[in-house]
């Protein structure tokens, strides 16, 4: 039977096939949502969607893209905001 724990839907439950041939049930806890955009909200492109963990593992250039306020900002408000700090 399975630990209370594991009871919950935090963990989603995987099928992973044994050496042995025999189908299991695994628990792995679920991915966070994507990263946002200070600004405007919306999605953004080239941040990784992983679990504290990994993303620790992970390099550096996966994490985020290589620009100013990178995983920060979208590419269209840093745009923005390049432009109305040389007009001031």
């Amino acid at each position: 039977m399975v630990s209370g724990i594991h009871k919950s839907r935090t963990f989603r439950r995987v099928s992973r096939k044994t050496p042995g041939g025999r189908v299991v049930l695994h628990h792995v806890l679920r991915k966070p949502k994507k990263a946002h955009c200070g600004t405007c909200g919306d999605v953004l492109k080239g941040v990784a969607r992983e679990r504290p963990r990994k993303m620790q593992n992970m390099p550096k250039t996966m994490k985020r893209p290589e620009r100013p306020y990178g995983g920060v900002l979208c590419s269209k408000c840093l745009r923005q905001k390049i432009k109305d700090e040389t007009r001031k």
